[in-house]
């Protein structure tokens, strides 16, 4: 919160002159984090300072990647019941082995297999569905890994096989979102690790084709960390394009910019967005007849679906309507979980504009998307996938990272228990409704525990373990070390100890010391 003097209005000196600047040292975790520094142990316990003078090739990236890769190659061996059988064999079973996936059933049912075109072709009346109901860009990606799939053998064979060129597509998204993680933090690496080696990220990496849009919103923050407003907001476009939640990074840019005054950026970054997202939706949105243009009912299927579809696994909403005599309607739900989004963003907007110091962007959007989580009418498992990269950079604590894993980790073994139960008659194989009640109340709670040291963290700012190494914001791009131009509240009149004093010195937020300019 002090004003430091421009370097562009500072004389140059001898010492300037003569001493070289010398690069910022990368911060090591076994050296901040206690429980970092214990789990290093198994490896031979905290990095020494000549560590790695003997194998040099192997950087943080390419370290995180090949762990990354590891993870993601034990999740997809925990998949193998299903693979050999499970998905194809009885209805509980591959709930039982809590090993299932969208992907192989999706790849019959929503018409690749007999060469439909997405969007523009529709489905069988026996599917349930008319149309294909995902974005388009996730639609491309299935598509995609469809015309990689033999169309010889029988159909199970052709199911098994989509899947695994599905895994191997998704496994590309792996190593790009751990890439990113490691390089939007130059000085903290490391913390990508939290990435790789996160349970709940190995266990539901291929239930579904999330990671497609995680890799894309990764490769955006990234870009924005460098400064590249316009690439940044193309691949929020595109990213928004294969699903809905990364056009929420946009609100966090918007009150971040506002209160450092970068509405150049933002603006670029905004135009940006809607301009990718319209050139890959057009396409397939606009339809052409003799009666004029028209909006394709293809394009629009999962935008309708999203509306009409009633209260869902995994979330509070579930809870309420299983303990309800007269549940909510669906049209209540929506209208309820639209109020409760918006009072949420309307909160973390007044978090950033009244904070002590600016908030990190990083710890900005995850606290959105995670609102958009908590608030929705479903919290599939794999929605955890949009958090792991996000809570890697808004706190990168091992002992906090780890409850909300375990948390998640007991919920992704419930809701494949629950289904058991619900689909295996009256053997009753499996977790009861009040057990899956107690399992959802987990998980909300893992991550409601997680946004609340994050939001203290913004209040608290020399608690942030980010900024107590003297940084501002290294996610933040044009706003890292960006003076203030709008502040509310108490925070647009800092404390005398906060601010410059006669003698030139002034306090800098996190790092606990005076440091004259």
């Amino acid at each position: 919160m002090c004003a430091m003097p421009s370097a562009e209005k500072m004389p140059p000196t001898r010492a300037h002159q003569s001493v070289p600047e010398q690069a910022p040292q990368p911060v090591l975790p076994t050296k901040q984090d206690e429980v970092a520094a214990a789990g290093s142990e198994l490896i031979g316990g905290p990095i020494g300072r000549r560590a790695l003078l003997a194998m040099a090739w192997l950087t943080p990236v390419r370290v995180i990647a090949l762990v990354a890769i590891g993870m993601f190659a034990l999740g997809m061996v925990q998949k193998m019941p299903c693979y050999n059988g499970a998905w194809f064999v009885g209805a509980s079973s591959q709930y039982t082995h809590a090993c299932y996936s969208d992907i192989p059933h999706l790849y019959q049912g929503r018409g690749f297999a007999d060469g439909l075109v997405p969007y523009f072709d529709k489905l069988p009346a026996d599917v349930g569905m008319e149309y294909l109901e995902y974005p388009v860009l996730t639609g491309l990606f299935m598509q995609v890994a469809a015309w990689l799939t033999p169309g010889s053998g029988s159909i199970q064979h052709q199911e098994k096989f989509y899947w695994m060129v599905n895994a191997g597509m998704l496994m590309i998204c792996t190593v790009i979102i751990a890439v990113c993680v490691t390089r939007i933090h130059r000085r903290r690496p490391w913390d990508a690790l939290l990435v790789a080696l996160a349970p709940a990220f190995a266990l539901t990496a291929t239930i579904n084709w999330d990671l497609f849009a995680v890799a894309l919103t990764a490769l955006a923050m990234l870009m924005w960390s460098r400064g590249r407003a316009v690439p940044a907001g193309i691949l929020i476009g595109l990213a928004a394009a294969a699903k809905l939640y990364p056009a929420l990074l946009l609100g966090p840019l918007l009150v971040l910019c506002w209160r450092a005054g970068r509405w150049r950026a933002f603006w670029l970054a905004a135009g940006s967005a809607v301009g990718a997202w319209l050139a890959v939706n057009l396409p397939v949105m606009i339809r052409h007849d003799s009666a004029g243009f028209h909006i394709r009912e293809g394009w629009a299927k999962f935008y309708t679906f999203s509306q009409e579809r009633g209260v869902d696994f995994g979330s509070f909403w579930l809870i309420l309507s299983q303990r309800m005599d007269d549940p909510l309607t669906t049209d209540t739900v929506n209208k309820l979980a639209t109020a409760l989004m918006i009072l949420c963003c309307l909160g973390v907007a007044a978090l950033a504009l009244t904070a002590p110091r600016r908030p990190r962007l990083a710890q900005l959007v995850f606290l959105v998307v995670a609102a958009f989580i908590l608030t929705n009418k479903v919290y599939s498992p794999q929605y955890v996938l949009w958090l792991i990269p996000l809570a890697a950079l808004a706190r990168p604590r091992w002992r906090d990272f780890l409850i909300w894993q375990a948390c998640e980790v007991a919920y992704f073994l419930g809701i494949w228990g629950y289904l058991a139960f619900t689909t295996s008659g009256d053997a009753h194989k499996g977790l009861p409704t009040e057990g899956y009640q107690l399992a959802i109340a987990v998980h909300l709670l893992g991550t409601l525990y997680l946004c609340a040291v994050v939001v203290r963290d913004i209040l608290m700012p020399e608690r942030d373990v980010v900024r107590r190494t003297g940084e501002d914001d290294p996610s933040g791009g044009v706003l890292d070390g960006a003076p203030d131009v709008f502040v509310l509240g108490p925070a647009a009149h800092p404390p005398q100890q906060a601010a410059p004093d006669g003698a030139g010195s002034c306090v800098q937020w996190g790092t606990g010391s005076d440091r004259s300019p």
